[in-house]
């Protein structure tokens, strides 16, 4: 079987692109050859600024003969259904088969496709890859009407087997395929010929250009780590932009530069940021004092110099782009100095967070009277919760920021810090907006977790106001984001906090307007009048409620992805969120371990089996009888020794389960009631409910009542599937 080799060279690719790019001419070009009948051992993709390639091994010689037999309209039909099945099956109508059915002669088409050897198809499949391939962005140059990312100069295919390389002739807007390719744009510019994958990479190499992104990748890190190593310094580790690199050179060349003393003062972080963002540079820390002091480039090139050149003007440019960080932190530090950070905060009143929702004024307003609720909830200071709330966003204002909004919370630490905040204010400036994703690190002290939360409640609160919700696949306002972020502060720090009140206080600001419209579009009026009770009491209904009540759910159901991750059955999260007190997270989540603890065990199995039976029966009796069976089953009825057992072993649960749910000691009470499985099973085998006597029938009944009573104290045993 022979190997198919691809190879699209083209001017400079952005490195971000590359990699999808190389797997998109994989997907392409595969699932065309195989949807044309050929098929392959194994298909692998690569890129380099200036190209893709693709290598394909044990691909098929041609693909098989195919014979198809289509059924038609019957023998008498109107034409235009017999043009139409002629047009379908692509026969003329003299080549049909007439031949008989169950109900009269019916037409039927045999459609005979030869095989095709796998040049032809590759061509044609290869074409139209180029033709169609998916660019984010795409150009034409010259007279032709081809697209490309940047210009297409050759196309390299051929077929390796026994007997040789053979070229796939093809030939797109001039441009004809052959065997050849370049190296190095400037150490190696001369074109030569492959004859198979192996000899196009190690010639590749030979000229420059090393094929594999990832092994450029371990180069670089390699020589840069090393480098540093030497000095008694470190690279700090950056895989995005290690990535972003590796798609920039094609023969890396690693150089370690300095920086200049003058610059050496700015925090490490705004080092980092401009040389990465500006310059593609590794920033190189002293581990000893944690300063940036040296960076590394890449070059693609090797200089008789030893890129000393190269090297001065990489150093020369970033001195210029570190002025002006430079400039903007000391513009930065003056102000904190003579105005404090309440001027910053001042300018926000001038900047729009939403049209609707008011600017970033407004909403600092809203986070610090939330925050300083929150505070005692979490184990910090409202004053100090509130102060932290008031300045945590100033630092949008500031000239550092606005160059690079990525720094955003970072510099208002360090402008916290400047302007002589409380121990945990300057922290909660910088850690309020975590956590950014599932696996990104959370603020821990208490200062700033007050903080974070009141960010995301009145993020989620607002945008729930004004009716901006999650759709979907859509989310623009990253609400389900917010929604995660405070389940982890809240059950990572053991938080407790009951949502219904914090979300109540978060919702009294926001525009009424708003809030009715969102009301009644979300339909938040019929799921909440299907409630009973709010907070224990009954109520009517008003829009902050109905809004409020659809957000609790929004988060019960972000509560079940969550959990869900870590093992938890959606069926038992909802047996927990039907019980009392489901709005405080951590309670939620302590009853559903115990509970999936719990059903996990044989014993808690058969108890749920028990459970289900004990209902069934008792609700069908109930609908029957037209009574409701709950007042309470008497000892002195009990006939059958299975019967008295029961009913100590109910006692005996009750008197643990109750207290044991009083002080939430969930474990206890599961045992407890797993504990019942025996009596229960027992019950069960020996005692027949519907009993011939209507007095001993409604005993057992009531019996029945309590098992259902005090395992729905528990949770609701209802909602578990099986």
């Amino acid at each position: 079987m022979p190997d198919l080799l691809i190879e699209l060279f083209s001017e400079e690719i952005p490195a971000r692109m590359q990699t999808r790019a190389a797997e998109d001419l994989r997907k392409l070009v595969t699932d065309g050859l195989v949807e044309a009948g050929l098929t392959y051992a194994g298909a692998a993709a690569f890129s380099t600024p200036r190209r893709l390639a693709l290598s394909i091994e044990g691909l098929t010689g041609e693909s098989k003969a195919v014979r198809e037999e289509r059924r038609g309209p019957k023998v008498g039909a109107p034409d235009k259904a017999i043009e139409g099945f002629l047009r379908g099956a692509g026969v003329a109508r003299e080549d049909l088969e007439v031949r008989d059915d169950k109900k009269g002669q019916v037409y039927f088409a045999v459609i005979e496709k030869p095989g095709r050897m796998a040049a032809d198809i590759i061509a044609e499949v290869l074409e139209n890859a180029i033709r169609n391939f998916p660019w984010p962005k795409s150009m034409r140059w010259g007279a032709g009407s081809l697209k490309w990312v940047r210009p297409l100069h050759s196309i390299l295919c051929i077929l390796v087997d026994d007997a040789g390389a053979e070229v796939v002739p093809l030939d797109v807007d001039g441009i004809a395929s052959g065997n050849t390719t370049r190296g190095h744009r400037f150490l190696a510019p001369d074109a030569f010929a492959v004859t198979s994958f192996d000899d196009y990479e190690a010639k590749l190499k030979r000229a420059n250009v090393v094929l594999r992104a990832d092994e450029r990748a371990d180069a670089i890190w390699n020589d840069a780590t090393n480098q540093a190593f030497a000095l008694g310094l470190e690279v700090v580790e950056d895989r995005g932009l290690l990535a972003e690199v590796a798609g920039l050179v094609e023969w890396p060349v690693v150089l370690l530069g300095r920086i200049d003393d003058d610059f050496l003062g700015l925090p490490p972080e705004v080092l980092q940021t401009s040389m990465k963002e500006h310059q593609k540079f590794f920033s190189v820390r002293n581990p000893k004092s944690g300063r940036i002091e040296r960076f590394v480039t890449v070059a693609n090139m090797e200089t008789a110099d030893q890129g000393a050149t190269i090297l001065a003007g990489n150093q020369k440019v970033l001195a210029a782009r570190l002025a002006d960080a430079k400039f903007f932190w000391e513009n930065d530090l003056r102000t904190v100095e003579r105005q404090g950070m309440k001027a910053w905060s001042d300018q926000l009143s001038n900047v729009t967070f939403h049209a609707k929702l008011g600017s970033q004024a407004d909403r600092i307003e809203r986070i610090a009277a939330l925050a300083r609720e929150i505070a005692p909830h979490v184990g910090a200071k409202p004053d100090l919760a509130e102060e932290a709330a008031r300045i945590a966003k100033a630092d949008l204002a500031s000239e550092m920021v606005y160059e690079f909004p990525e720094l955003q919370g970072l510099m208002g630490r360090y402008y916290a810090q400047a302007a002589g905040h409380d121990a945990g204010v300057p922290e909660a400036c910088q850690e309020h907006y975590s956590p950014l994703g599932p696996s990104d690190d959370l603020p821990s002290a208490p200062v700033s977790v007050a903080v974070a939360l009141a960010d995301k409640f009145d993020t989620l609160t607002g945008f729930w106001a004004i009716d901006e919700k999650p759709t979907g696949s859509k989310d623009p306002f990253a609400l389900r984001r917010a929604a995660l972020g405070v389940i982890r502060l809240v059950l990572e720090n053991a938080v407790t906090l009951g949502l219904t009140k914090v979300l109540e206080q978060a919702f009294a600001p926001q525009p009424s307007d708003w809030i009715e419209e969102a009301a009644k579009s979300s339909n938040a009026e019929s799921k909440l009048l299907s409630a009973t009770s709010f907070e224990g009491k009954e109520f009517v209904y008003n829009p902050k409620v109905a809004i409020l009540n659809d957000l609790l759910s929004f988060f019960h159901d972000r509560l079940k992805v969550y959990l869900r991750d870590q093992g938890i059955r959606h069926d038992i999260i909802d047996a927990c969120i039907a019980m009392p007190a489901n709005d405080d997270l951590t309670l939620l989540v302590k009853r559903a371990k115990a509970l999936a603890e719990t059903l996990a065990t044989d014993d808690g199995e058969n108890l749920l089996q028990g459970f289900k039976r004990a209902n069934n029966i008792l609700t069908q009796a109930e609908e029957k009888d037209g009574v409701e069976y709950a007042y309470g089953a008497d000892i002195k009825f009990a006939e059958a020794d299975a019967e008295k057992v029961l009913f100590a072993a109910l006692d005996a649960a009750d008197a643990k389960i109750a207290p044991a749910m009083e002080a939430e000691d969930f474990s206890t009470a599961m045992a407890a009631m797993a504990a019942l499985r025996a009596p229960i099973d027992e019950f069960f085998t020996d005692v027949q409910v519907n009993a011939d006597s209507e007095i001993l029938r409604r005993n057992r009944l009531n019996l029945l009542s309590r098992i259902r009573n005090i395992c729905l104290s528990v949770a609701d045993l209802t909602k578990i599937e099986g």
